[in-house]
Parts: C-alpha cells; structure tokens; sequence
C-alpha cells in the first residue's frame, strides 16, 4: 500500500495526472503562441533549466498538472492583470535573472 491505496491505483491516479497535465500544457502552450507567435518564442527563449522539483513531481499524482496550472495563474494575475504581455511573461518564464 501506498498513501493508503494499492498500488495499481495509485499507478493509474500518476497516469491519470500525467494525462492531465499534458493535455493542460499542449492547451497553454497553444494559447500562448497564439498569443506570442510561434517564431517570437523561439527567438526570445532564454536557456533556464526546470528545477529538480518539477522534474521530481512526476511521482506525485496530479503534482505536474498544478505546476502548470500554478504557472497559468502567475500568467493571469501578475502579467496580465498589471499590464504586461505574454511576451514578457514567456521571457519571465525561460530567461535566468
């Protein structure tokens, strides 16, 4: 047992939450080069690296579906609520400061 659950649960409730995320993050990233151009991300891509924790949130269920989320909500209060565009939300996001 697992959190309380067997294991082939907890498996499908990881598969699940992937499953979710991906369809979370092709949705954003579609609105985004919607929003920014697909050429205009890749010419202002900076090079950050994802940290060790969102790369260890795989084995969390439904951890890397919040991530994303959590990054749709900076997008929507901080950036766009205050005035910013996508495009400096998209060099917020891949540049190190």
């Amino acid at each position: 047992m697992i959190g309380g659950m067997l294991e082939q649960d907890f498996i499908a409730y990881i598969i699940f939450g992937l499953t979710l995320n991906f369809a979370f993050s092709i949705l954003f990233g579609i609105y985004l080069s919607k929003n920014i151009g697909l050429d205009e991300m890749m010419q202002s891509k900076g090079d950050k690296e994802q940290s060790t924790l969102v790369s260890l949130s795989l084995f969390v269920p439904f951890a890397k579906m919040l991530i994303t989320l959590y990054r749709v909500t900076i997008l929507q209060i901080y950036f766009l609520n205050k005035g910013y565009s996508h495009k400096e939300y998209w060099i917020y996001m891949t540049h190190n400061r």
